[in-house]
């Protein structure tokens, strides 16, 4: 058995349970019952109804996280608002934060998605770039957005395009003897841009990645820092002031992680930064040197392998969320990458396990259940506790016990990669204790043994969550 200790109670523990009522801590103990008997026939049951209401409002920091944007959102400057409808749903599902898309406006202008930055400050009130607003809208209604997911206690994440600009006008450059598009006058007149703000410049040629030819901005100039993070006229304070709670780092690869670590310092807020690499040490070594969050691609390429390669065992592999799970914000798919088909483990298995969850906007709202994915958020925010202790793995089963923390029960989850229903006793946190199946969908209600033991079933293709009754 691997045992995984890395309790996390900003992200699902103590936190989470601190405002909780009672009655969802308080044990049952049946003295003299045994498990779930053998006898029993292994037969499909009939789904049990579950509570799928939040208890209190989920604190603002580190519970679940929706990613509020997919690639290519309908343009026409409505992206804003569809968002502010969403929010009190979300709210009540138990959604603490929204990471939106970067909202400055871009080269493209209003058919953009903001991942070619032009004017920092300009959120969608200067006709620049072929509009006045951006592609998701107009800076009133960015700010009623962020009011209306504030009024409901959750946080925005902003994302940040600080590798590279585009938009500039041709000037004569003198480091690399050509014409470069690297003069910027943005409309705001703020953080007018040079080729001495790029690379190569009189400083250094170069730094840790170039991003589609764009032009590179140099982080160790320090104009480039003041207008960036270290100053009251920064973008960083410009955007805290409208009400921006935390960072997402766009391709972290293209420049230092002291660059998000500064950052930071100056401005505080979570951070996470997208260091897209499969190798969880690498992972890990990037949130430590940023003091920062990262995703976790590791856990990300597990799961695919896993799940899709049906080969449970996979999930045995090293994940960030493993070695730090403060570090790590997990995630099934994003505007980048979907490769996961059988996202209904995936994130079974993201919502009970350590790590700071992602949901990704599509799956929640068009393509999978709703439902199902409402009540494994409930089970995330109430039962998730405690580090982890994986029981069994083969090609088609896993099973997985988080401990609990404190008064917290944990739980138990069984995913089943097989086309039939499976079976398998387990150790519990529990002893003499009647248990159930928190996704509804195994109808038996054991009673764990004097020493733990219980027999849980799961599903074909789904999971099982068993925790206190």
């Amino acid at each position: 058995m691997l045992s995984i200790a890395a309790i996390n109670p900003k992200f699902n523990t103590m936190i989470l349970f601190s405002n909780r009522n009672a009655w969802l801590y308080l044990t049952f103990l049946f003295i003299g019952l045994n498990a779930c008997s053998s006898e029993m026939p292994l037969e499909e049951p009939q789904a049990t109804e579950v509570a799928n209401q939040r208890l209190s409002p989920v604190p603002a920091s580190g519970t679940v996280m929706m990613q509020a944007f997919y690639w290519d959102v309908p343009a026409g400057g409505n992206w804003w608002e569809e968002v502010s409808t969403k929010i009190p749903s979300w709210n009540h599902a138990g959604i603490s934060s929204i990471w939106l898309p970067p909202f400055s406006k871009a080269q493209n202008g209003p058919y953009s998605m903001g991942y070619d930055p032009m004017d920092y400050f300009d959120l969608g009130e200067f006709n620049q770039m072929g509009s006045v607003e951006t592609r998701f809208g107009s800076k009133n209604e960015l700010l009623n957005l962020i009011n209306t997911a504030h009024t409901y206690n959750i946080e925005v994440i902003a994302d940040i395009v600080i590798n590279h600009n585009s938009g500039g006008n041709l000037e004569q450059n003198i480091f690399t003897g050509t014409n470069t598009w690297t003069n910027f006058t943005p409309a705001s007149g703020k953080f007018n841009r040079t080729m001495y703000d790029f690379h190569p410049n009189d400083q250094h040629t170069h730094d840790w990645g170039v991003f589609g030819g764009y032009p590179d901005l140099c982080h160790h100039k320090t104009y480039v820092q003041d207008w960036l993070w270290k100053t009251d006229y920064s973008v960083a304070n410009f955007y805290k002031t409208i009400g921006v709670d935390g960072w997402r780092f766009d391709y972290v690869k293209g420049f230092e992680p002291w660059v998000v670590k500064d950052w930071i310092h100056h401005n505080g807020g979570f951070a996470v930064g997208e260091n897209w690499d499969g190798n969880a040490e690498t992972l890990e070594w990037w949130a430590n040197e940023a003091n920062a969050s990262a995703f976790d691609f590791a856990c990300y390429y597990a799961m695919n392998d896993a799940f899709d390669g049906n080969d449970l065992n996979k999930l045995n592999s090293d994940m960030l969320w493993k070695r730090n799970a403060y570090k790590a914000v997990t995630f099934v798919t994003n505007h980048d990458t979907d490769e996961i088909w059988n996202k209904n483990l995936a994130y079974a298995y993201i919502l009970t396990h350590e790590g700071y969850p992602c949901i990704f906007y599509s799956d929640y709202e068009e393509w999978l259940d709703k439902n199902k994915l409402n009540n494994l958020i409930w089970i995330h925010n109430n039962l998730a506790t405690g580090n982890t202790s994986i029981l069994y793995t083969d090609n088609d089963e896993y099973v997985a016990r988080r401990n609990g923390y404190g008064s917290a029960p944990g739980l138990v989850v069984y995913l089943n990669n097989a086309d039939f229903w499976q079976e398998r006793w387990i150790e519990t946190n529990w002893s003499n204790t009647a248990i159930k199946d928190y996704s509804g969908h195994s109808a038996w209600m054991p009673t764990t043994q004097s020493g733990k033991w219980v027999k849980i079933q799961a599903p074909p293709k789904s999971y099982s969550i068993w925790s206190i009754k």
